[in-house]
């Protein structure tokens, strides 16, 4: 479990050892299951990350549910991440974090499409000398805190964390047109192990 979880779960933690010994036991059970969820949610599993060099991997776990052509000539990936998903966001290349930029805004329901416009956000930019990966962590209904791992200037591997979003969120990720797309919508991916994409030329 990731450090970000242990100012929610120790309160929860001790206000159910409180109700289990003063009463009622309804609220200790109650507080159990809200720590139990809180250690779930925070949980930080290892990830086999492909070696391969051209692959580009999802920087987060979720279900995609929007892909779409920018007028950038990107295309443009949104992973929605329900409750029930691992939360860790990592890097889709190994790289330099050439820029970060926090974008202030509201907490639309992350499945929502205005979302990736409107929400709070924190928004990548990963350059590995030949190709830059632009991705956003984007802020939820119950999301409120975007945490963030990296400052520019730091090296990645791909596959590395570099943060998390709490509580229900998206992840957009914009792939360059030299990257053919390895994903459809509806599919489930997982963060650091899921190929998205592959580089034409490396």
């Amino acid at each position: 479990m990731v450090k970000e979880g242990y100012p929610f779960l120790i309160p929860l933690a001790m206000s159910a050892v409180l109700f289990f010994w003063l009463g009622p036991k309804w609220g200790g059970f109650l507080f159990l299951a809200l720590t139990l969820f809180v250690g779930f949610f925070f949980r930080d599993p290892e990830r086999s990350v492909p070696v391969e060099e051209a692959a580009v991997v999802s920087p987060a776990d979720g279900k995609v549910v929007k892909i779409s052509s920018e007028s950038d000539g990107t295309t443009r990936i949104s992973i929605f991440l329900s409750v029930f998903n691992v939360h860790i966001n990592r890097s889709p290349i190994a790289g330099k974090v050439e820029s970060i930029r926090y974008v202030p805004g509201k907490f639309k329901v992350a499945f929502d499409e205005r979302a990736s416009l409107e929400n709070e956000q924190n928004i990548w930019v990963i350059d590995n000398d030949c190709q830059k990966v632009r991705f956003s962590q984007i802020a939820g209904i119950l999301a409120r805190r975007i945490v963030c791992w990296k400052k520019p200037g730091d090296r990645v591997g791909k596959g590395e964390r570099i943060g998390l979003i709490k509580f229900g969120s998206r992840v957009d990720i914009f792939l360059p047109k030299n990257v053919t797309l390895e994903v459809a919508l509806g599919d489930k991916v997982k963060g650091g192990n899921s190929v998205i994409g592959r580089f034409h030329h490396v």
